[in-house]
């Protein structure tokens, strides 16, 4: 076991096979002095590295969660204008804010990756995506706080295939439209992946009173959901601080493919399309959708939601 007080790992860096590799546990320090900061690890403008170790990075963030009034606690790791890079075997517990934050990257590949947090430590989202083009996230298991894996503004041509994610608040899109125009996140594969007794399961958010902006061409396909709450939920009404006025979100909604879900939802409506007056979701497609809820049969709730049900539709669809 080792403290780090925190790291940058900034490149250009000459050749192509750079290797970083990691084994043991790394410790952020408790320091409160720390917590503000941006980052805890950080590796920025490398081409070609390559990440793997079987080792821990270990943010000891119980003692941040909710006792520090900082604008932003520090991601565990991040990567920062990369390209082609991989990161394999890597495990991530108890961060103070996000684990792994990737922006500015491209053709990110990433297998293997453990990351757990107790379900009750508040902004601690496994992988954060954002600015971001091909990445590719398979066979990991993430459990924390927050979103197991986030996509936000920016964030085109993502793979996920194969995580599992419980506890935590499912896999998401968004929040879009909040701080800037014209917020974009498109060309979306989620694949053969399970959730478990997760807040939500497939979600797109967007804040009600946003910005313009678009999310589409979206496919969740093969989801296995186990006791989720909300297995599927777009929400252009998303405010989590519970204040704000209804309004028609800015942010288009459109061809979001959700095919082969099956599983027990922990919620009684079991999909929800709360979708924007102004701009209302079209082009959803369902196809076999089979979610069952321990006591009377699940139902759907629609508002503005254009789209076609093909197959099983149990909850039965409410698109128009």
């Amino acid at each position: 076991e080792y403290v780090v007080n925190g790291a940058v790992f900034k490149g250009p860096c000459n050749g192509w096979d750079k290797t970083f590799e990691m084994r043991g546990v790394i410790k952020a320090p408790i320091d409160p002095k720390i917590f503000c900061n941006e980052y805890w690890i950080l590796f920025k403008y490398i081409d070609g590295l390559k990440i793997k170790g079987h080792g821990t990075f270990d943010g000891q963030g119980a003692c941040a969660w909710g006792k520090h009034q900082c604008a932003i606690l520090p991601f565990t790791v991040g990567f920062y204008f990369m390209n082609n890079f991989i990161v394999h075997d890597i495990h991530s517990i108890n961060s103070k804010g996000v684990h792994i934050n990737i922006f500015s990257c491209s053709y990110g590949y990433f297998r293997h990756i453990k990351i757990s947090a107790p379900d009750e430590s508040p902004n601690t989202d496994g992988i954060r995506i954002g600015n971001s083009n091909n990445i590719r996230i398979v066979d990991s298991n993430i459990g924390t706080g927050d979103d197991c894996i986030a996509m936000v503004a920016g964030s085109q041509s993502i793979n996920i295939t194969r995580v599992t994610c419980g506890p935590g608040h499912g896999i998401s899109i968004g929040s879009l439209g909040k701080l800037t125009n014209n917020d974009v996140v498109k060309d979306i594969h989620i694949k053969n992946c399970t959730l478990i007794n997760t807040q939500n399961g497939v979600r797109i958010k967007t804040w009600a009173l946003s910005m313009n902006g678009m999310a589409t061409n979206i496919a969740f396909e093969d989801i296995i959901m186990i006791k989720s709450s909300n297995p599927i939920i777009i929400d252009q009404q998303y405010c989590p601080s519970g204040n704000c006025k209804k309004q028609g979100s800015l942010v288009q909604v459109k061809d979001v493919t959700y095919k082969n879900i099956r599983g027990s939802s922990s919620s009684k409506v079991a999909v929800i399309f709360n979708c924007s007056a102004s701009r209302p979701c079209k082009g959803i497609i369902f196809k076999d959708i089979d979610l069952v809820y321990n006591g009377p049969a699940t139902s759907s709730y629609c508002e503005h939601a254009i789209g076609k049900a093909i197959g099983i539709q149990l909850p039965p669809s409410c698109l128009i």
